[in-house]
């Protein structure tokens, strides 16, 4: 009886290991399926951003690393090292560990981050021409994505 009980559980405990390397097939969709009319690649985001803060665009890249499942938290590679860090908008959206290293077509917001002291010298920022404080922003991670819905690419 315990030997098949035993049997039993390594069989259910190796179908459960076998489900997180599942490959994703091209296609999958996680959130809203992406309009795929006009698509960017990520290395372009910043550059086609100019001086906009925030753009609604769709976006295609590589995903660097999942950060958390839950809620879909993942980086993109924006080229030259830097990374894109990307979210969804719906909390109640998991995406699996296998995704890293996947080609993905992402729809939603691109904004830049915004630094209260950068050019905010009119704004009180000054004490007799010297700055008061200083921000430091980590130029690798300088945009972050808002993603409505993401769709495997390869």
């Amino acid at each position: 009886m315990k030997a098949i009980l035993f049997i039993f559980a390594l069989f259910f405990s190796t179908a459960a290991f076998t489900q997180k390397h599942v490959p994703l097939p091209h296609g999958t969709v996680f959130g809203a399926k992406p309009d795929t009319a006009e698509i960017l690649n990520a290395e372009k985001v910043e550059a086609f951003m100019g001086k906009k803060t925030r753009i609604s665009t769709t976006i295609k890249g590589r995903v660097v690393k999942v950060i958390k499942q839950k809620g879909g938290w993942f980086e993109l590679d924006a080229g030259n090292g830097k990374t894109i860090a990307a979210h969804f908008k719906n909390y109640a959206i998991n995406i699996p560990e296998a995704l890293r290293g996947k080609y993905v077509i992402a729809e939603g917001v691109a904004a830049k981050q915004f630094i209260a002291d950068d050019l905010q010298h009119f704004a009180g920022d000054t004490v007799r021409g010297k700055k008061q404080h200083s921000v430091k922003t980590n130029p690798s991670k300088r945009l972050t994505f808002e993603v409505r819905g993401l769709m495997v690419d390869r």
